[in-house]
């Protein structure tokens, strides 16, 4: 661990010279009047200071020394201050208390004694971080790694670790980012699978013409290139799980043979002839309307009845109140340590930014935005253009967190994006979700900016969506 820093405010050379001596475990960092101690405070950040009152210009009296004091505490309010001055005077000590000082020593002073005064003071400011954090710590989860303190989120992985100890195959519904594979390695580790191998296929990421070989393997001989017998990711989870990611692209002739697996647990490897029995569970996830596709025949409903026997809808972050700040704070902390820095958390223009911005990319946007800014933040706190993210709007002065029209107005959005979520996009069920009639949704979508989700008001199409509602 990197030594404390301990601020020395010092104008007598001797003294500066002994105290660099007597505090071994510290990095001690010397100014001699309060210009530098402020240049220092702002830069350094220090853990602790030891404060001379008897500071130049004024080195006879106390005026410039209680000025310092008062500028350290405005610069760093949790900043443990010991003074030690020659000025003994019982009114100084108590008024340096009453200033916010940590401890007030007399000069001639004892080392042995200053030592452990510095001592505590450091251990007060360790502890009083320790509190700040534990005090912004997330409400427990079933699931390890999923930080939230978001009612709707608490209730998913409740879900999941309901789920985890049945082998059914479930349908992991939310936006790219949301935690879909996480929430998938739950159901995998918490459950009696945990022991044997967990199985990712991203099936976007796999051309059309390899995902079946991916998948189910293929002999020596079955096509160009195949010069030796290879087992597929399904037969590679046997025992334990298989997590298939965008499952809504997987390719409709596909569909046919994962459908005969899931009835029948029995694979083909491409260019063979022997069935292979496995015990596999199937998990998986996408951000796409199944049942929607599989209306307009992109998708085999057969197959969407044995993979959704539970479906799960994970909430995206913009619905989940308080954790984009929270998750926030969590990753800084997490970079802090990784890489080495001393970041003292947002200020408050990033942390009612990261509160209001929409999070299009979800958590992992917010994660890659956090860990680019600790990396690149040249002071100890993380601004907007850090995270490189708009500032919160605000009308006429007033923070639009706190103002009741615009809360309102982003609720009622909320809410109407989370029907349309849950309807799959049909706006006659989105409307009976919401207790109100089909225009009335319709003039909401435009006020809002979301008309986009309205059918569209000519020929087929129309038609067409007017069926799907």
């Amino acid at each position: 661990m990197s030594k404390a820093k301990l601020l020395v405010v010092e104008d007598d050379p001797g003294l500066c010279a002994q105290y660099r001596w007597a505090f071994p475990n510290c990095r001690v960092i010397v100014a001699n009047d309060r210009r530098q101690a402020e240049a220092l405070a702002k830069r350094e950040q220090p853990d602790a200071a030891l404060l001379d009152l008897g500071l130049p210009p004024d080195a006879e009296g106390v005026s410039e020394g209680f000025a310092t004091l008062e500028t350290l505490r405005g610069l760093i309010p949790t900043l443990p201050v010991v003074v030690a001055s020659g000025q003994g005077q019982r009114e100084n000590a108590l008024r340096a208390i009453a200033l916010g000082a940590y401890d007030f020593c007399e000069k001639p002073v004892d080392v042995a004694v200053l030592r452990t005064v510095i001592e505590r003071a450091l251990r007060l400011r360790e502890l009083e971080e320790e509190n700040q954090r534990l005090a912004a710590a997330p409400k427990s989860s079933p699931i390890q790694g999923i930080v939230t303190a978001d009612e709707g989120m608490l209730k998913v992985c409740r879900t999941v670790e309901r789920l985890a100890g049945v082998s059914v195959p479930v349908l992991l519904l939310g936006e790219s980012g949301t935690g879909k594979e996480a929430l998938a390695r739950a159901l995998h580790e918490m459950g009696p699978r945990a022991g044997k191998t967990f199985v990712a296929l991203n099936c976007a990421a796999i051309p059309e013409n390899l995902l079946e070989s991916e998948l189910f393997g293929h002999e020596k001989g079955a096509f160009t290139g195949a010069v030796r017998s290879v087992a597929g990711r399904i037969e590679t989870a046997n025992g334990g799980t298989l997590f298939l990611d965008e499952i809504g692209e997987m390719p409709v002739a596909l569909q046919a043979k994962l459908l005969r697996f899931l009835q029948d647990q029995l694979i083909e490897r491409v260019g063979g002839r022997t069935p292979i029995k496995v015990d596999v569970r199937v998990v998986s996830a996408t951000n796409q309307p199944l049942e929607q596709q599989a209306e307009e025949g992109r998708f085999r409903g057969d197959l969407l009845y044995r993979l959704n026997a539970v479906t799960v809808r994970i909430p995206p972050l913009r619905e989940r109140m308080g954790d984009a700040l929270l998750l926030g704070r969590f990753f800084l902390a997490r970079f802090t340590r990784e890489h080495g820095r001393r970041l003292r958390g947002f200020d408050a223009a990033a942390a009612e930014a990261i509160a209001a911005h929409r999070w299009p990319g979800n958590v992992r946007e917010l994660e890659n935005r956090v860990r680019r800014a600790a990396l690149m933040a040249d002071g100890p706190l993380i601004g907007i253009e850090d995270l490189e993210i708009a500032p919160a709007p605000a009308e006429q002065g007033v923070v639009a967190d706190l103002d009741l029209r615009a809360a309102r107005m982003r609720a009622e959005r909320e809410t109407i994006e989370r029907a349309l979520t849950r309807s799959a996009g049909s706006l006659s069920a989105a409307a009976r979700m919401l207790g109100i009639s089909r225009p009335t949704l319709y003039s909401l979508l435009d006020s809002h900016g979301l008309g986009a989700a309205r059918p569209r008001p000519e020929g087929a199409l129309a038609q067409a969506d007017s069926d799907t509602d």
